[in-house]
């Protein structure tokens, strides 16, 4: 528990990054949550290396350190409001879809009609000064989803949105099982996130890395875009008439779908699936990126709080939901080390009212995952049905 008195990135204590993890299941299922947290512990060091090289590369040689972290100081003004208007602006208008030929998700799920979407992004930074730097990568501007409806649609639509490097559409569909989800009555749309997939420029060593190269402040609007292209798309949704749209996502898209339950008031639920809490402490636990914060910290001359302070602009933390609590299940794996558990349960009692159920899995091996899906399908059900 946190001191409720205090904000989050004050009141979380300074070694977070270090407490000891567990859940119920931890003594009901040792095996699974043992074993699986292990693997995730190796895994995760690779995408660490990944990480590490776009946004400690990108920090030393566009303006060092000392001066990326200064970039943050503007945004901490915003996180004290807790204004979430203020920060992620009004409802977005309907934009100007193209609808295309998309290639089949896969064979299994050939059967399925699926469209492909683009229109521009019409998002700004929140930081009016990056603007122009941020908007120079030109294949970002374009937003794509994959769009599945069924002949007599538009139905109730879930959008689901993807993790980290993780954007390809066969992959979702098949980790998630979204054919049966479309196969139950709904449409459902695949938004690619920021700089990733086709969003990505062509030099990117690897999907998603221009999400953080451009280092801490430049993550903070890739964020902050992620919710606006988002909003977006639930803006298109219902002017084609969706009865309901509500949204899902794992880890990056997980934390995205966190953020549009503060951000905005239509979805009819929202489903996050190990969402994180604070990006400075999970990069202050992962091997590889804890050198690079440590560094950070040493060079900037800035304490676990402050920065947290600096990115607290995205945190689900930082504002009240907008949505009903009940509205909010929440599901993580009690192995899950990319995301450990105590951050899906702080936003959990953050949120009071709202759902968490927990798997005996990791972040990518998600054993029992039938009884979270249909624990999703019933939310959904029920959600859309009232």
């Amino acid at each position: 528990m946190t001191n409720a008195a205090l904000p989050w990135w004050e009141a979380l204590p300074e070694d977070y990054y270090a407490r000891a993890e567990g859940t119920e299941l931890d003594h009901t299922h040792p095996f699974s949550v043992k074993s699986t947290a292990a693997l995730d512990k190796y895994l995760r060091t690779i995408l660490a290396v990944l990480i590490t090289g776009g946004l400690g590369s990108a920090a030393i040689k566009a303006r060092g350190l000392a001066a990326d972290f200064d970039q943050l100081e503007f945004y901490k003004p915003f996180a004290d409001r807790g204004d979430a208007d203020a920060v992620f602006g009004a409802t977005p208008e309907t934009p100007d879809v193209t609808l295309g030929a998309s290639r089949f998700v896969s064979l299994r799920h050939r059967d399925i009609r699926s469209r492909l979407m683009r229109f521009p992004s019409s998002f700004t930074t929140l930081n009016p000064e990056l603007n122009d730097t941020y908007q120079a990568r030109e294949n970002n501007r374009t937003v794509f989803t994959q769009l599945w409806r069924h002949k007599d649609g538009p139905r109730k639509t879930l959008l689901f949105l993807h993790g980290y490097s993780g954007d390809f559409y066969w992959f979702n569909a098949a980790m998630f099982s979204l054919g049966w989800f479309y196969k139950s009555g709904y449409d459902v749309a695949l938004m690619t996130l920021p700089f990733h997939g086709p969003r990505a420029e062509k030099r990117d060593p690897f999907s998603g890395f221009g999400f953080m190269a451009g280092g801490m402040a430049h993550m903070n609007e890739a964020m902050l875009q992620s919710v606006h292209d988002a909003r977006t798309v639930i803006s298109w949704l219902h002017n084609e008439g969706a009865p309901s749209v509500g949204v899902s996502g794992l880890s990056l898209g997980g934390y995205i779908t966190s953020l549009l339950a503060v951000s905005d008031d239509r979805p009819d639920y929202c489903i996050p699936n190990s969402p994180v809490v604070s990006t400075v402490d999970l990069g202050l636990e992962w091997a590889i990126t804890k050198q690079l914060f440590w560094a950070m910290r040493k060079f900037a001359g800035k304490s676990i709080v402050e920065m947290r302070h600096g990115q607290a602009v995205h945190s689900p933390m930082s504002y009240p939901l907008k949505i009903a609590p009940e509205k909010v299940l929440m599901i993580a794996g009690a192995g899950d080390r990319f995301t450990p558990p105590r951050y899906v349960r702080a936003l959990h009692e953050h949120w009071p009212g709202s759902r968490l159920h927990w798997f005996p899995g990791n972040h990518l091996i998600h054993l029992q995952q039938k009884d979270y899906l249909y624990e999703m399908m019933g939310h959904m059900d029920a959600m859309t049905h009232q």
